[in-house]
């Protein structure tokens, strides 16, 4: 990868593939925004509590929200970006009732 004059010169191909190092990401490690979300949702399933466990769902609806905006705009690749995209459609989706 190259940068001339600020543009950033690889192909779609690597785009999509490869961050600005490189390298192929597809996987990383999860994030705190991540284990945030499995934590909480973990919660809400295992609350006895209707209210409780609405409330936890919504939190980690919402940290999910979080973590998908920050993949879009920030995000290592297109592939990465396009997964926050999806992400958070399904979130939106879901808490409108709408889904797959």
């Amino acid at each position: 990868m190259r940068l001339r004059g600020g543009y950033d010169q690889r192909n779609l191909w690597d785009k999509t593939w490869r961050n600005r190092r490189g390298e192929i990401v597809i996987w990383q490690m999860p994030n705190v925004w991540l284990i945030a979300w499995a934590a909480l949702t973990c919660v809400s399933v295992l609350t006895s509590s209707h209210s409780m466990a609405n409330t936890f769902w919504w939190l980690s609806s919402g940290v999910l929200v979080i973590w998908s905006l920050l993949e879009i705009f920030r995000g290592a690749d297109y592939f990465r970006r396009l997964i926050g995209l999806f992400v958070l459609l399904l979130v939106v989706g879901g808490a409108f009732g709408i889904g797959l």
